[in-house]
């Protein structure tokens, strides 16, 4: 939902004003849309989730509130001490192991209906980016001080179980990744960001020091990534989504569709409009694109599916107030 602020405890005071109208037209969107589980990426972290607290309290006062919630610091703004981005400056945003101003700034966070069992939650958010199998860390441009510590989550990853109402588990599967733009022709960026959607399918084939993850499960996020266009590097995402153990729902809307009908870039497309998740600018800029995902395991049963990008000129102002990126929902049959 991009609620990141440009200093500590500024998403709190907004949200506790009570007028601030990106908070109030972040309600709107997920109390309208009112889903039993929602992650939020881009929102600051704070360690007592004083703002998640204030956002659920908000949320609550129409109606769809959450019983249970899930925030664990984020690598943005965790400072390493080192010059990560190569400016001769120390303690600088690109010095953090992820982009941020403040320790926490733009992090992640779960609302949930169903109980989450946080004594079972694993992050994998201190993995090294060059223990990743293939990893394209190499010609990235880093120092052989920045090659040693690098992490390769610029926000997170997660593992969070929750608990089913036959008391079954469903894992959430949840991650934020850098864009793969804002650097040089080393294509740092764009190699992390391939790197951070790569890790899942390298987790799903038990490549990596955890177990494979049991079904059912689902992964979510923030991709940064189309499989089709833009500047990333898309193999990662077309790998992922036609991994044999997920499925892809293929969340659409009218709305993305007709947004696309605008700009140059957007004409130059390969993928398909009604698949967009984001609304960002056309000419200069990259143009509406599918980043956003919620990609269920294969053994789950998908009722529907669809992005929250209304064609009503109402309610589509609300939902460009909340974000540029718009909420992707898939409707799961739970047993």
């Amino acid at each position: 939902m991009d609620l990141a602020r440009k200093g500590p405890g500024l998403l709190l005071r907004d949200i506790l004003r009570g007028n601030d109208p990106q908070v109030s037209a972040v309600v709107s969107v997920i109390s309208h849309v009112d889903p039993d589980v929602l992650l939020l990426t881009g929102f600051d972290y704070d360690l007592d989730a004083l703002a998640l607290i204030a956002l659920n309290t908000a949320i609550g006062q129409q109606g769809a509130s959450y019983g249970f919630f899930f925030a664990k610091r984020p690598n943005t703004g965790f400072a390493t001490g080192l010059d990560l981005d190569g400016d001769g400056r120390l303690g600088g945003p690109g010095d953090a192991q992820g982009y941020g101003r403040f320790a926490g700034e733009g992090g992640m966070a779960i609302l949930s209906r169903l109980p989450i069992e946080t004594e079972a939650v694993e992050d994998f958010s201190g993995f090294l980016w060059k223990d990743l199998p293939g990893a394209l860390i190499a010609d990235a441009g880093l120092s052989s001080e920045a090659f040693e510590v690098q992490r390769l989550s610029t926000t997170a990853h997660w593992s969070v179980p929750v608990v089913l109402p036959n008391g079954d588990r469903l894992t959430l599967l949840a991650y934020h990744a850098t864009p793969p733009v804002f650097d040089g022709p080393e294509d740092r960026n764009g190699r992390r960001n391939h790197d951070e959607t790569a890790f899942w399918s390298r987790l799903l084939d038990g490549d990596l020091p955890w177990p494979a993850p049991v079904l059912p499960f689902v992964i979510l996020g923030d991709a940064n990534l189309d499989p089709a266009d833009g500047d990333g590097r898309n193999e990662a995402m077309t790998e992922l989504l036609a991994h044999p153990r997920l499925q892809d729902p293929a969340p659409r809307s009218r709305g993305a569709a007709t947004a696309a009908r605008n700009g140059q870039q957007n004409a130059r497309h390969q993928g398909d409009p009604a698949l967009d998740t984001v609304d960002w600018p056309d000419d200069p800029g990259p143009g509406n694109m599918r980043v956003d995902y919620v990609l269920p395991s294969s053994d789950l049963e998908v009722m529907d599916a669809g992005v929250w990008w209304p064609e009503d000129p109402q309610q589509a102002d609300v939902a460009a107030k909340a974000s540029r990126h718009r909420l992707v929902w898939v409707q799961i049959d739970l047993p």
